[in-house]
């Protein structure tokens, strides 16, 4: 069960990524991140009205730490982007945001099955094939934007192993408040006016809730994931975000798959099924 919640987490993050994407096409992905994570926090507080929990002090602090290395790695990972090639930039986010929990859940005592771990090779093997461009050839003028995409999967990393020590009687109140953090020092940013606090557009005001919305439920799917398995093997699965975005890619905006993609799908299939064994 741990392995399809970090599947579902995986769909979601990449559809969320998709989502927001296009949106930051028709405005700056400041706002898009600012009233994303605004709506999320709403649904958020709705969901704990269904799902039992009593967190504690330690539990809600744990969450708000972790939200605040999840939101300081969005927005480094949008700066990589800007000023890197997404080719070089979005597969060293991910790997090392699986990198950081393996690592984490090793010096803690996780051992995972000699199959698992096999899986979790081949899967990080996926990931960076996924989410390059083809080209991958690293420029001297890239060297900036890798700096921010270490940060990005140091933050995101952070943001997972956060959730693997909240206690599993603590209903999502981790993720509440660790949106309710991000929300915060957004907001604060965005009122001290060094991002804009505009709404979204009419034509990406479904796309910015869309983005909201999935990357809460893929929040939401991790929390329960991670509670029912090893942070080593959830987050090298939730990981495997950019197979969804690039589909989407193909399908929605007719882009093409290339080879070293093809293969990371490839190698995506067996890898789950290794892990999930």
């Amino acid at each position: 069960m741990a392995a399809l919640l970090a599947l579902f987490s995986a769909a979601n993050y990449g559809i969320g990524d998709f989502c927001g994407g296009l949106a930051a096409r028709r405005i700056p992905a400041t706002t898009v991140l600012l009233w994303s994570h605004l709506l999320g926090l709403v649904l958020l507080l709705a969901a704990t009205l269904f799902v039992a929990g009593d967190a504690t002090p330690g539990d809600v602090v744990i969450g708000a730490v972790g939200g605040l290395c999840g939101a300081a790695g969005v927005g480094l990972l949008y700066k990589g982007l800007a000023v890197g090639q997404m080719s070089v930039i979005a597969p060293i986010t991910a790997l090392l945001s699986a990198a950081v929990p393996v690592v984490a859940g090793y010096t803690e005592g996780e051992r995972p099955a000699s199959s698992a771990v096999v899986g979790m090779a081949l899967a990080l093997i996926a990931i960076v094939l996924v989410s390059s461009e083809g080209s991958g050839s690293l420029r001297p003028s890239d060297l900036g934007g890798v700096t921010y995409a270490l940060g990005a999967g140091l933050g995101f990393g952070f943001f997972f192993v956060a959730l693997s020590h909240t206690g599993e009687d603590s209903g999502l109140w981790p993720i509440v408040a660790a949106r309710a953090a991000s929300v915060t020092v957004v907001g604060t940013i965005a009122l001290l006016g060094f991002i804009s606090r505009t709404p979204p557009t009419p034509g990406s005001r479904a796309l910015t809730g869309a983005a909201g919305a999935l990357d809460s439920a893929a929040n939401v799917f991790f929390l329960l994931a991670v509670r029912q398995g090893l942070v080593s093997v959830v987050a090298v699965l939730a990981a495997l975000y950019p197979v969804s975005t690039v589909v989407l890619a193909r399908v929605v905006l007719h882009e093409r798959f290339h080879r070293l993609q093809l293969a990371g799908m490839a190698l995506a299939l067996p890898a789950v099924i290794l892990m999930a064994v």
